[in-house]
């Protein structure tokens, strides 16, 4: 098993940045892969950025350039560096994880709200 703890999110005005911390515990050796999804209200999950284990990280399109994950922290532990944010940042941001042996994300934190004021 593998929990995950965010952190980091609040209240930012346009243009401004944030941090996002996730902390992974439990059977971190396993973890094959870490991501951040967003969901805004009233709007599907989606996905911002993915770190594998190899160290490659996917960004989706939307989210290339203002929003990045840093290279070489810890296994088990995740960021999301976010900048020039924008009022339809604001949601709701969940990191995720993966074992080898796993189809899709079945770990999920709790979430960290973040909201852009305009």
């Amino acid at each position: 098993q593998v929990q995950l703890v965010e952190s980091g999110g609040g209240l930012v005005q346009a243009g401004g940045s944030l941090r996002l911390s996730c902390a992974a515990s439990g059977n971190i050796f396993s973890i094959n892969a870490m991501a951040w999804h967003r969901q805004a209200p009233g709007k599907e999950r989606e996905l911002v950025a993915v770190r594998h284990s190899s160290g490659t990280i996917y960004y989706t399109d939307a989210m290339k350039g203002r929003f990045t994950i840093p290279r070489g922290t810890a296994k088990n532990l995740l960021y999301l560096e976010m900048n020039s944010l924008k009022p339809e940042d604001t949601a709701m941001y969940y990191c995720a994880a993966q074992r080898e042996s796993d189809y899709g994300f079945p770990y999920w934190g709790q979430g960290t709200q973040v909201t852009v004021s305009s």
